[in-house]
């Protein structure tokens, strides 16, 4: 999949349904519109709809069926929040979602351990790479199968 500018959440979420469809993914989204709706609005005045400059807020929140299990919050600001199989990767450019879904799916991830401590990155084409750490115990099977040494 190329990485292709997406303006909005709309076409963030239409993305995500293509990637969905060709991986056989069940997928379900919650939109809200609306600077009343959208959870990280504070510039809008209370009860207002709009934003100041009169624009119409859009959060998305995907979820993707099957292993690993995926889950996307995409914010109006322009950035994600990606859980993949209970490992949160913030600020995520909303741009970036396809690709990380992509690499994801591919197997473009890997497991690393150092210090008692066990790392999920995700490699991106070029050379963007996001790296987090796996909370606690919760080590799940396909998390266990990205292993490398």
């Amino acid at each position: 999949m190329s990485h292709e500018q997406l303006p909005t959440t709309q076409a963030a979420v239409t993305a995500v349904r293509g990637i969905a469809r060709r991986e056989n993914r069940e997928i379900s989204v919650t939109d809200d519109i609306g600077a009343d709706r959208s959870a990280r609005r504070s510039g809008a005045g209370a009860f207002s709809v709009a934003d100041p400059d009169g624009s119409l807020p859009h959060e998305a929140y995907v979820e993707l069926g099957g292993s690993p299990a995926v889950e996307i919050e995409l914010y109006s600001e322009g950035d994600a929040k990606i859980i993949v199989d209970g490992v949160e990767f913030h600020d995520v450019p909303r741009d970036s979602v396809p690709a990380f879904l992509d690499s994801v799916y591919r197997g473009l991830v890997r497991v690393k351990s150092r210090f008692l401590q066990r790392w999920l990155i995700v490699s991106l084409p070029g050379d963007e790479t996001y790296r987090e750490l796996i909370p606690g115990t919760n080590f799940s099977p396909w998390l266990a199968r990205q292993v490398r040494r």
